[in-house]
């Protein structure tokens, strides 16, 4: 073959490949959902840059404890359909509240809210360990599906938890709040009716 033709099939061909890679190639927008997977999960990346939003949409719908409180005794049902989001296991409600800090054990503290039932109990978590899923779970739309596996799920809650240590406990110190007076806007899941454990996403001690 001449040389002249054999230069020319390999430009052509050269050509050809370069126009199958470029049909082949997605552009990925810096920081997008792609661009986050394609360069593995990050889990306190993902805390630090979630939690404002999950933290936002969970005051906006947050509801008086009292008024959640006779809405659940009620019906359960017609209260997780009106105010709470369904997290598998069970509803997971937004709350806010002020109340007096009772006795408390491994940074889980009693709160005497005014207006709800006496054989209602109150509990906040305050750290240093922030367990269960429930702000991950809060507004209904972090879903399994956008992680790769349960391993990074389970990470994206505890991610959260630490992300709101950092931005809401770490000021407060568990041990002085005996005695006093705070408010809470924060998350539950309805597991006993009688027993509320709330993971707080804004805290202030008056």
């Amino acid at each position: 073959m001449a040389p002249a033709l054999k230069a020319g099939l390999g430009g052509a061909v050269f050509l050809a490949l370069l126009a199958a890679m470029a049909l082949d190639t997605t552009v990925v927008r810096i920081g997008s959902e792609q661009d986050v997977q394609a360069a593995g999960f990050n889990p306190e990346t993902y805390g630090t840059q979630t939690f404002p939003t999950v933290r936002a949409k969970v005051e906006e719908r947050a509801v008086e404890a009292p008024t959640l409180a006779a809405a659940i005794a009620a019906d359960k049902a017609a209260a997780a359909k009106q105010y709470g989001v369904d997290a598998g296991t069970g509803p997971v409600f937004p709350v806010k509240f002020v109340g007096t800090v009772g006795e408390g054990k491994s940074g889980v503290y009693k709160v005497a809210v005014e207006g709800l039932p006496p054989e209602l109990t109150v509990r906040v978590q305050t750290g240093p360990a922030v367990n269960g899923t429930d702000l991950r779970d809060a507004t209904g739309e972090i879903q399994f599906g956008q992680f790769v596996n349960q391993i990074e799920y389970q990470n994206a809650g505890a991610a959260l938890n630490n992300a709101m240590k950092k931005d809401v406990l770490a000021a407060i110190d568990p041990s002085a709040l005996p005695g006093k007076t705070i408010a809470v806007t924060g998350v539950f899941k309805l597991v006993n009716p009688k027993s509320w454990l709330v993971t707080p996403v804004r805290m202030s001690v008056q």
